[in-house]
Parts: structure tokens; sequence; C-alpha cells
């Protein structure tokens, strides 16, 4: 199954820098899973005290969670489709949406991707608020008496994190995967540890004990799912960084590190358990020799700020690509880098995620807690997956309906066990990532709708270029010296910007450029295919640049890159010409009131297409125009 050759996937071995990135990148999320997953799997066993049937049966469908979701889902079927290489359910999107004739089916898979988008945002900032505090919490192990510390302590550490998100992730990224690769390293030694202790742990890897698990006990096992499916968080990750690593070194370091890491502590902390059940308190930590729990504690909180970092910059590479496929308004991207093209800083995202954590930390206080409103954001996302996963198997890749049948239908039954668990817990704090998915879904498809609308208004109002330019030798328009470059959206016709400049000022520039900036569903736009120029009559070009939705815009630098061309166009010379609508309600309004009004709001608190686009602004002019929606 695979849309495209990947270069960086191939058969060559991977060096260990590339599975050192892998793992401090990819693997950081759900190699932190084992600091709550055993315990949350459990605790609702605990009331009447464990038996060894239930220790065997949730560790056995903890293990073959992590090999049918993760390892045969994930790293055997959808890390082979990429959208030129990358992966995403983004990009999973762009592949179904282009591959489905318009209408409804088509809307079904634009709206399945941005629900998986939005619960991904939710899952970036549940991730650091569970991790951090699962990670501190250690420090109640080594001593009660510390535990009023724990959630000043995590805020301390979260603050930190945020805080130092403007610097990007280049000049601490080298440290990352040495770091895990030394937890994945202690929790295959801890676990071996536990399973050398009591070695009849090791009959959970047979799958009959999970099986045994379900025929007889039907319903607190489907209630267990809910906590069973935490070990397996992060496993969209893996496929959401494949265009960073390639898909090689990804399924290298998870099968022959990561998976045997997981799969011992786990078994490790059951045998720790069928022990001592009281060690349910905090299995994973009372798994340690009591010297090693305060650096174990260090270790964990590494651990888990390198897995938050992951799902941070995952979030903001989401919204860059929402942005760029219009689902959302134009933000800040600062780019962190001048050799790695996707290490961008968003601060309005970043204040958002950092609001959204600091809620969650303050208001749950406890990981356990946290712990359910974690499950339906990883679930969510894996249904949205297997959906998507379902179209692009048919239709791009030519699967038989049998096949697709067979295998995206097994999965999407697995993924809505898992989901259908999960809503059981939305008293408890499943409502979270809910709220965040709802609410963003909302604002995206409300500017995609209100943006639509203003294009329709737009064209419907404007005039034809070719008619503009057919006239225009006959008219006395007074011809001024320098070059004018007019932003627009339709290529096909004039700008209102220049409407209004001959309306008010009669005068036209020697040199005009039409000047339209096109989102391709393609991560990275080729660049020997980044500008189209046409002349359209003496002086007047039509300049059309191609960026992928993983770029972002760097107007002055295209225009510099014209002069392979024959287009003398300074950034610095020449002058910009935008126009800024004001949106304001039509006398019969196409939108309801309240995406009307979410969509104005988004409008006035979008950036400038100045600032978006890196024009110089000491070089802009802008004309207003109203527009009725």
């Amino acid at each position: 199954m695979s849309v495209s050759a990947n270069a960086q996937g191939s058969a060559t071995a991977p060096r260990i820098t590339v599975l050192l990135g892998v793992l401090g990148v990819v693997y950081g999320d759900i190699g932190t899973s084992p600091l709550y997953a055993m315990k949350a799997s459990l605790w609702n066993f605990a009331q009447g005290g464990l038996r060894q049937a239930d220790v065997l049966g949730v560790t056995s469908l903890v293990i073959w969670s992590l090999v049918l979701i993760v390892t045969v889902k994930y790293i055997g079927i959808v890390t082979q489709a990429d959208n030129k290489g990358e992966g995403g359910i983004l990009a999973l999107m762009a592949l179904a949406t282009r591959a489905l004739k318009p209408g409804p089916l088509r809307r079904t898979a634009t709206m399945i991707g941005i629900a998986g988008a939005g619960l991904f945002v939710g899952d970036g900032a549940i991730t650091p608020a569970i991790s951090v505090l699962s990670a501190i919490e250690g420090l109640e192990v080594v001593n009660p008496a510390l535990h009023a510390y724990v959630v000043p302590l995590a805020v301390i550490v979260l603050i930190g994190l945020f805080a130092v998100q403007y610097r990007g992730t280049g000049a601490v990224g080298i440290v990352f995967g040495p770091i895990t690769a030394v937890w994945f390293l202690t929790l295959a030694v801890l676990g071996v540890g536990g399973i050398v202790r009591n070695p009849e742990v090791l009959a959970a890897v047979s799958p009959t004990y999970g099986v045994w698990f379900f025929v007889n006990h039907p319903w607190p096992s489907f209630v267990a799912l809910g906590a069973i499916v935490l070990a397996v968080t992060g496993a969209e990750a893996l496929y959401a960084d494949m265009g960073h690593f390639g898909r090689t070194p990804i399924v290298q370091a998870w099968l022959f590190f990561v998976l045997p890491a997981l799969a011992l502590n786990y078994l490790g902390q059951a045998a720790l358990l069928l022990r001592d059940a009281g060690a349910l308190e905090n299995p994973f930590y009372l798994l340690a020799p009591a010297w090693f729990r305060l650096p174990l504690v260090f270790l964990a909180t590494a651990a888990t700020i390198i897995a938050s970092q992951a799902m941070i910059t995952g979030a903001f590479s989401i919204a860059r690509q929402t942005m760029q496929l219009g689902f959302s308004p134009r933000l800040t991207v600062r780019h962190t880098s001048g050799e790695e093209a996707g290490q961008i800083y968003m601060p309005q995202v970043n204040a958002m995620l950092f609001v959204g954590v600091m809620l969650l930390v303050v208001g749950f206080r406890r990981s356990e807690g946290l712990a359910a409103a974690y499950g339906i954001a990883v679930t969510g996302t894996f249904v949205c997956t297997s959906a998507l996963g379902f179209v692009v198997a048919r239709k791009v890749l030519g699967w038989s309906r049998v096949k697709t049948l067979a295998t995206f239908g097994v999965f999407l039954v697995i993924d809505l066990a898992y989901f259908s668990s999960n809503l059981l817990k939305i008293p408890e704090g499943g409502w979270v990532p809910i709220l965040i998915g709802v609410t963003l879904f909302a604002l995206m498809t409300s500017w995609r709708r209100g943006r639509d609308l203003m294009f329709e208004k737009w064209r419907a109002d404007s005039l034809p270029l070719a008619g503009f330019l057919a006239r225009l030798p006959q008219s006395r328009t007074i011809r001024v010296p320098g070059t004018a470059v007019f932003m627009t959206g339709n290529p096909d016709f004039v700008p209102n910007a220049l409407l209004h400049n001959l309306k008010h000022n009669k005068v036209l520039h020697e040199k005009v450029l039409f000047l339209t900036v096109l989102t391709e569903d393609v991560p990275t736009a080729p660049e020997e295919s980044r500008a189209t120029v046409e002349e359209l009559a003496p002086g007047i070009h039509r300049v059309i640049l191609r960026y992928g939705f993983m770029e972002s815009p760097n107007i002055p630098r295209a225009l510099a890159d014209l002069k392979s061309e024959g287009i003398e166009a300074d950034p610095m010379q020449v002058s910009f010409f935008l126009g800024r609508e004001t949106v304001v309600p039509a006398a019969s309004p196409k939108m309801s009131r309240w995406r009307h009004w979410l969509f104005m709001v988004m409008a006035r608190n979008a950036v400038s297409a100045t600032e978006f686009f890196r024009i110089p602004s000491d070089r802009v002019v802008e004309l207003g125009v109203r527009i009725a929606i």
C-alpha cells in the first residue's frame, strides 16, 4: 500500500542518528504510557481485590492492542499510504478528497478529516498535562509528604516548556533521542526485573487470556477498553511524523526497540501486581528499586517533556495545515530554523495550548482523572484514520472491495469498540476532548463556509480580467513609472484593489503583476513548478505561485526568483496593493447567526496578508472593501 515513493524510507539501513531522532520525536508520547496505562486499566478491578485472571487478562489486552493497533494497523498498513512522503490525518484527508468526485462523499471525507484534526489538537493539550503530572506523581512514592508539591511542580515544568517554544526544537532536539533511548532501555530493564521475580506472567503474551477475559467478563472488559487504549496513545504521531524521517526508520525503531521495551515493562508491572496487589497505587514506580525511584522521577519528567514537545510541535503543524487548506484564518508562523522548513513556532496556537493545559492540570490535579479525558481524543482520531484509510485503499490504491472491507472493516470495529468504551467516561472528564473537538470543528467549518461565500460574492461583483485588458488600450489611463503587485485570490478577475486604485488615483503602473497564491493538496510543491508566469499585455503579467499545505508562502523570495523569467521585481522597490475586506451581514444572510459571528471574530483577529506573506510593510498600500454575506 504505497501512494508515492519515499526516498527516506528506502531499504538501506537508517543511520543511528535518524533512529535516535525517531525515538525522540515519534515515540515520545507512546513511550510515556507505562506511567499511567496499567494503573488506569486495572483500577476498576481493585475494589474486590485483584485476581490473577484479571491481571493476566488486562495485560494480554494491553500487549495485543500494541500488536493490532500500532504494529498491524499503523506500522504495517497506514504508514504505507503517504501523500508525497507526508503522513497524518490531513494528508490522508487530502488523498481521500482528491480521489472522490464532488458531492456528499467528498464533503463527508472532509468533515472526517477536520474532526480528526480537532481531536489531534485536543490530544496535544491533554498529553502535556497527563504526562507531566504522572511523572511528578512519582514523588509521592518516594515520600508521601511531597503530595502537595505535585501540582505546583507540574505547573512550573509546563510554564518552562511553553516559554521556550519560541526558540524552536532544533537547539534541544539533539538531546531528545539519547534521553528517550535511555528511557526505553530503563523500561525494558525494569520490566525484565519484574518478570524474573514472577515468570508466570509471560503467559499473558498469549491472546487466549485476553479472549478469556472478554468471554467471562463482557461488560467489565468492555469498560476496561477505555483505559487499555492509553497504552497505544501516540500511535497517530508515528504516522504524522513520517515525512520527517521516512517509513523505514520508524518501522525498525518500533519493531526492534520500542515494542519490546513497552511489552517488557507492562509484563513487569503485571508481575509486580501478581505478587502485591497493593502496588496498584503506582505500579510503574514501585517496580523500580527504592534507591532508583527519585532518579526515575527525573528521567520520567524528562521523557514526558519530550513527549509533550512532540505533541506541541504536531499541533503547530496541524494548525498550519488547516490554515493553508483554507479551514482557519491566517495565523503568525515563525520559522525557527534556517535549514529545517518544518520547525515553526505559532505564538497564538502556543498561547491557546498553554491556557488549555494549565486549566487541565489545575482542574483535574491527578493523572487518573485526565486519563478519562485522554482516551476519547485518541480513539476518535483512530476512527477518523480508519474511515479515511478505507477510502484511500479503495479509490487511490485500487484494493478490491473484499480486501478493503476485510482489512479496514476489522480496524473500524476495533476502533469503535475503544471509542464506545471511552464514551462511558464523558461525566468523568471525557467531555473535555469532545468540547475541544466540537469547538475546533465549528470554528474551521464556519471559516471555510464564510470564505466560500466571500469568494462567491466577490466573483459575482468582479470584472473579468480579459474584458478589462481588452478595453485598456482604448482607455486614457495614465501609466506611471514603477512596478505594482496586485494580490488576488482569483487570477481570472480584476482585483478590487486595482479598480479602487484606478477609481481614486486614475493611474496604472508601467509594470503590473497580478499575483495569486495557490495551496495545492500536496505537502510540498516542487520548486521547478513553484511559479507560473504569463504575459497578458505589454507590461502586465499574471504570476501564480504554488505552495504545499506544509509550506509557508514567502512572496519577496518568490518575486526575487522571477529574474529567470525576465521579470525584475525587487521586493524593496515595488508597491504591493492589497484589498482589506470588511465583512458585514447581508440582508438575507446565508450563514446562521452564530456561524456569522464566529467568522467575523476570526476575520478581525486574522493575521494581515502583509505579515503572513512576509511582505515589507513600508511597500504596502491597502484599499478597503465591504462584503456582505
